[in-house]
C-alpha cells in the first residue's frame, strides 16, 4: 500500500524530485526526510535556487571566508560554493542510485550566458561533469537551438546531461533527436551505453502564464473559453512524441545495447493563476517514465489534497490537437509563445546569475569587512 500521495504517484511510475536545493536542506536532515516520507529521488537546481539559497541566512560564510584567501572570481566562487553542495545532495540521493539507476540524480546547471554558445557550453559541461565526477550528476543544458550540439556531443561522451527550458514541440523533437544521435555515436565509438542518462525538462505553467495573457487581451468569449489549456495539451503531445521516439527498429537496436529512454520531466509544475487547482499541473501529467520536480509548496500541497486517478498524460490527446487549431481561430500563434518563452527564459536564467554573482560579491565585501 502507498505510504502517501506522492509514494502512490510513484507507485505509477512517476519520480518525485524537487526544484529546490541549499547548503540547510541537506545539513538539516530534510532532504533525507523527503526522500523518506515525500517519496523523492531526486534534486534539480538553477541559478534562481542558488541565488535563493546563498542570499539567505550564514549557512555559506565558512567556506566563504576560506575562498576568499585564493580566489576573486565571482564565478568561481560560487562555482565552488554551489558544487559542494551538489556534491552533499549528491551523497544523500547515492543510495537511491544504487537502488534505480534511472533516479538519485541531482543536477547543476551551466552558465546560462552560454545558451546561445554551443562550444562554451559544452566546454563548462564537460568541465562539470570532470570536476564533479559523480554518477548520479546532471548537467543542465538549455535547449536552445545551439544547445542542441552541445547536448549531442555530451551524450556521445558518456557525459548524462538535463535538457532544460523546453517550451515547443518542435524544439522537443530536436531534443530528442540530438539524444539520439549522441547515443548512436556513443555506440559506433565502443562506449557504454548503460553509463549515460538524460531528461527533457519540458517547461508546463509557464505556457498558460504566457497564453493566458494573450487570451485576455483578446477579451473575446471564445478565445477565453481556452485559458488554462496549452500547457496541460502541449506536454501531453511532448509525451506523445516520447512514445513514438522510443519504439521502432531505431529506438531497439540502441535499447539492444542498453540504451535508456529520455524520460520527459515536468518542469515548472506549480500553479501560477489563483483561479487554477494548486496541483492541476501534477494531477494532469501523470505517466509512467516521467518526472515531475516540484517546488516545496507544491510536495506539500499534493500530499495534502493531491489526486493519483491513473496515467492522466494519456487522455485527451485528441483534444489536445484540436486545441491548436482553435487558439489559431481566436488569435493565439502557438509558435510565437513558445519563442517568447525560450528567449524570456534564458534572460530570466541569466538574470539571476548576474544577481547571484552580485549577492556573492556583497557577502565577500561584508565579511571582508568584519
Amino acid at each position: 500500500m502507498a505510504e502517501s500521495r506522492l509514494h502512490e504517484l510513484s507507485a505509477r511510475g512517476q519520480s518525485v524530485w524537487i526544484d529546490y536545493l541549499s547548503r540547510d536542506l541537506c545539513r538539516s536532515g530534510e532532504l533525507k526526510r523527503l526522500i523518506d516520507e515525500d517519496a523523492v529521488v531526486g534534486v534539480t537546481s538553477n541559478p534562481t535556487i542558488f541565488q535563493k539559497a546563498i542570499s539567505q541566512g550564514d549557512a555559506y560564510d565558512g567556506q566563504l571566508r576560506e575562498l576568499l584567501e585564493t580566489e576573486s572570481e565571482p564565478k568561481e566562487i560560487f562555482l565552488q560554493l554551489a558544487v559542494r553542495d551538489i556534491q552533499s545532495a549528491l551523497e544523500v540521493l547515492a543510495p537511491v542510485h544504487e537502488q534505480n539507476p534511472e533516479d538519485g540524480y541531482v543536477s547543476i546547471e551551466v552558465d546560462p550566458n552560454f545558451a546561445y554558445d554551443t562550444k562554451a557550453t559544452y566546454d563548462e559541461a564537460i568541465r562539470l561533469h570532470e570536476w564533479i565526477d559523480k554518477p548520479n550528476l546532471y548537467v543542465k543544458i538549455p535547449g536552445t537551438e545551439p544547445g542542441l550540439q552541445a547536448i549531442e556531443d555530451c551524450i556521445a561522451g558518456s557525459h548524462s546531461i538535463n535538457v532544460t527550458l523546453v517550451f515547443s514541440l518542435p524544439r522537443y523533437r530536436q531534443v530528442v533527436e540530438a539524444y539520439l544521435r549522441g547515443l548512436e555515436r556513443l555506440a559506433e565509438d565502443g562506449g557504454d551505453l548503460t553509463k549515460v542518462r538524460s531528461v527533457a525538462s519540458f517547461f508546463v505553467s509557464r505556457v498558460d502564464t504566457e497564453t493566458d495573457k494573450r487570451l485576455d487581451a483578446i477579451g473575446t468569449e471564445e478565445a477565453l473559453a481556452q485559458r488554462g489549456k496549452l500547457a496541460i495539451a502541449n506536454a501531453r503531445l511532448a509525451y506523445e512524441h516520447y512514445l513514438e521516439a522510443f519504439s521502432g527498429a531505431r529506438w531497439e537496436a540502441l535499447a539492444a545495447k542498453g540504451a535508456f529512454t529520455q524520460r520527459c520531466l515536468w518542469a515548472s509544475t506549480s500553479t501560477k493563476n489563483p483561479a487554477y487547482r494548486d496541483v492541476l499541473y501534477v494531477e494532469e501529467l501523470i505517466g509512467p517514465h516521467t518526472v515531475d520536480t516540484m517546488p516545496e509548496e507544491t510536495i506539500k500541497d499534493f500530499q495534502d489534497h493531491g489526486e493519483v486517478r491513473g496515467d492522466t498524460v494519456l487522455e485527451g490527446v485528441d483534444e489536445a490537437h484540436r486545441l491548436f487549431d482553435q487558439l489559431a481561430a481566436v488569435g493565439i500563434e502557438y509558435d510565437d509563445v513558445v519563442d517568447t518563452l525560450e528567449k524570456e527564459g534564458v534572460q530570466k536564467f541569466s538574470d539571476s546569475f548576474a544577481e547571484l554573482l552580485d549577492g556573492v560579491m556583497a557577502k565577500r565585501g561584508a565579511l571582508v569587512a568584519s
